[in-house]
């Protein structure tokens, strides 16, 4: 069971949490201090919609502990269709987005290393980064699990920092203020664009679901992990942005490529803000590692369903999907190849929009999942699941519009372009049927 199965609750829970705290927690920032206390309420609904989604993957997770995790549960409910498209939005949205963490990781070197700034040169840094976690995954499982265990310990420790600076300034007088509080500065399209900005920190509550096959007791330890993780870093999420955005001058926050350093060099020297800088760049490549693993494992596991072409099933001698991996680098790839000309904070945006609307569709559709189960009487149907399933809906479909039309389009453009593909497949596994003895 060890050898096949070699992740455990610590390392289920270091992919989740490292997986959600990366590049987000660190630059987002920037983009959410013109919104002032708008962001606040921004923070708590969407911690509370991602714990609703959560809750609707621990139950899924349970009932279909299989690999593939929202391409499992949405085939199951709606049959290949639906699952075909699911997993397509949701393994796009992977690779699309592994460019924006890997982005964003270069962005907090170039502070370190202001020659990483350079377009040319950030972007073949980032495509260095992004082959060599898939090289580490290619190499096994367990290793690339206890990466992501280690580095998520690490990243943790400046976020607890930041918020024990935060609660000795705001102690001592004269030292720093909260942004004073008023009604009339909210409003109902600020807070919905701060709730589709922070839902990006919270993506990869999901991820243990991925690699069900290779986790230890996956039908108790998926659900604990992605609900204890979801959690958790909601919980770091809002009190270390905030504090950022509420302490500092809005302008300056705005302006700011690395808005976490700005924050500790203000209140606590220029040294712990270069410190800051560096644990930056750990978290997003943390968070990295932990994506790379699920955008190998997401197309292998369709590839054996018969979904995706054969030649991405096939697995190394050490039970890794080596042709997956690599494939799906190939693609990130160009994508970073194709953005090099933006600069660092423009492509970031970018990519962090798309790949929001992306996601969110894959997380509707297994929330209508979990409804059709339980329709099915295959999930135990009671008032509060009920409850849990419908705000779950409801919170996909509002950050989808809050997404904009512009990111929508390009999501459903990417959803049809998938069309071609399962067709093939369908045509494929006809014809093998046929012709089997």
């Amino acid at each position: 069971m060890a050898a096949s199965r070699p992740m455990g609750f610590w390392m289920a829970l270091a992919l989740v949490m490292g997986s959600m705290i990366g590049s987000g927690v660190f630059l987002l920032p920037a983009s959410l201090a013109p919104l002032g206390w708008n962001s606040a309420f921004g923070w708590l609904i969407t911690v509370a919609g991602a714990l609703c989604v959560a809750a609707v993957f621990g139950k899924l997770s349970r009932i279909l502990p299989k690999a593939g995790g929202p391409y499992a549960y949405s085939r199951a409910a709606f049959g290949d269709g639906a699952g075909f498209a699911i997993a397509w939005a949701y393994w796009i949205s992977m690779w699309v987005g592994n460019a924006a963490i890997a982005t964003g990781a270069v962005s907090y070197l170039s502070q370190l290393f202001p020659v990483l700034g350079e377009p040319g040169i950030s972007a073949a840094t980032t495509v260095a980064i992004v082959w060599t976690f898939t090289l580490i995954n290619i190499s096994g499982t367990k290793l690339a699990g206890q990466v992501q265990l280690v580095w998520t310990i690490i990243k943790i420790i400046p976020l607890i920092a930041v918020i024990g600076l935060a609660a000795y300034v705001l102690t001592q007088q004269g030292i720093a203020v909260v942004r004073p509080f008023a009604t009339q500065d909210l409003s109902l399209s600020a807070i919905s664009a701060a709730t589709i900005l922070t839902l990006w920190a919270m993506l990869g509550l999901e991820t243990a679901t991925v690699p069900a096959d290779k986790v230890e007791n996956a039908e108790r330890t998926i659900g604990r992990a992605t609900l204890l993780g979801t959690g958790g870093a909601g919980l770091v999420y809002i009190l270390v942005c905030s504090a950022v955005v509420l302490m500092l001058p809005a302008a300056l926050t705005a302006a700011s490529p690395a808005p976490f350093a700005l924050f500790v060099e203000t209140f606590g020297g220029a040294n712990a803000g270069t410190a800051i800088a560096a644990f930056g760049a750990i978290s997003a490549l943390g968070a990295l590692n932990g994506w790379v693993m699920c955008q190998g494992e997401l197309p292998a596991a369709m590839a054996r369903d018969g979904m995706f072409p054969a030649f991405m099933g096939k697995a190394a001698p050490n039970g890794t999907p080596r042709n997956a991996h690599l494939f799906t680098t190939c693609l990130l790839t160009v994508v970073i190849l194709m953005n090099s000309s933006r600069s660092l904070s423009a492509m970031f945006e970018f990519l962090i929009v798309l790949t929001t609307a992306i996601v969110l569709v894959m997380y509707f559709g297994c929330a209508a999942a979990a409804a059709r189960l339980m329709m099915r009487g295959q999930i135990p149907a009671t008032k509060g699941f009920t409850a849990i399933i419908l705000f779950a809906m409801l919170y996909s479909l509002w950050t989808i519009y809050g997404a904009g039309w512009e990111a929508l389009g390009w999501g459903i453009a990417l959803l049809f372009a998938g069309l071609p593909t399962f067709w093939l497949m369908k045509i494929s596994l006809a014809r093998g049927s046929h012709s089997a003895p």
